[in-house]
């Protein structure tokens, strides 16, 4: 139950962006334009750190009020698709501006620490506050690789060291006590 809801928002999740980004008369008067970082890594693992920067340009005729926009990633691994909870992934929340004039850019950096391995995509929608308009950029895809946690080349001299050290020193503090 809990995946088919998953599911659920995360088809819903992806009808509303797509729908935002191809409908003129919902895009409105926004522009949106996501990009990675020229500084992240080439090909990040779990616990490295991306940037997406955006630019939100208001393209019409007249001022956009109350324009708030967020970022949003989903998982697109076969089988594991569903939108991410940015709890652990960023801390920046929702942008907000009181109006974007016409021409008017607002420049953003999304940073996010790589939580979990996989395949995604990350979008950046924009909202105006009385519900008028509603834009979404295109998809950023990202994968992040599996981060190897343990490393036998790092495990195998502590397993077998701290063991003969302590019989070492078992041995020499013995060896100490008979001799007197």
């Amino acid at each position: 139950m809990r995946r088919n809801l998953a599911r659920f928002a995360a088809a819903s999740a992806m009808a509303i962006t797509v729908l935002a980004a191809s409908c003129p008369s919902a895009a409105g008067d926004l522009s949106i334009a996501i990009a990675p970082s020229v500084d992240n890594p080439a090909d990040p693992q779990m616990g490295d750190h991306l940037v997406f920067e955006t630019r939100l340009t208001n393209t019409g005729a007249t001022p956009v009020l109350g324009v708030i926009s967020w970022l949003s990633i989903v998982r697109v691994d076969p089988g594991q698709e569903a939108p991410i909870g940015l709890e652990d992934w960023s801390a920046e929340k929702a942008v907000t501006r009181a109006s974007l004039a016409p021409g008017e850019t607002i420049a953003t950096d999304w940073p996010m620490r790589l939580i979990q391995d996989g395949h995604y995509r990350a979008v950046v929608s924009a909202a105006s506050r009385d519900g008028t308009i509603l834009a979404a950029s295109p998809f950023a895809d990202f994968t992040v690789r599996v981060k190897p946690v343990v490393q036998s080349a790092r495990v195998i001299p502590v397993a077998a060291g701290v063991p003969l050290l302590l019989m070492l020193l078992f041995f020499m503090r013995r060896r100490a006590s008979s001799s007197r």
